[in-house]
């Protein structure tokens, strides 16, 4: 899935600014969830990326037992960091 379809299947739609907080917050929430019962590595990860980028990810020890995931999302952040400075 692509991060449009991402967008549309917790939020209803790709246009996050025209979200209401209320939606919002239940497209985070209906995240959450699905994050804590998903099993595939793969998709949890990109799962995670996806709650980072809105603000709403778990701290990296509750999300990720295995070291090299943590690691993993570090280098995420660090990559979002470098992207966004000077913005």
């Amino acid at each position: 899935m692509d991060f449009d379809d991402q967008m549309r299947r917790y939020f209803g739609t790709a246009d996050l600014p025209t979200l209401t907080p209320a939606a919002l917050e239940a497209g985070i929430e209906h995240m959450r969830v699905e994050f804590g019962l998903e099993k595939d590595h793969s998709r949890r990860f990109a799962l995670w990326t996806l709650m980072f980028m809105l603000g709403a990810a778990p701290d990296l020890d509750v999300a990720f037992k295995d070291k090299a995931d943590q690691e993993a999302a570090r280098d995420f952040m660090d990559m979002m960091d470098r992207a966004t400075e000077g913005d």
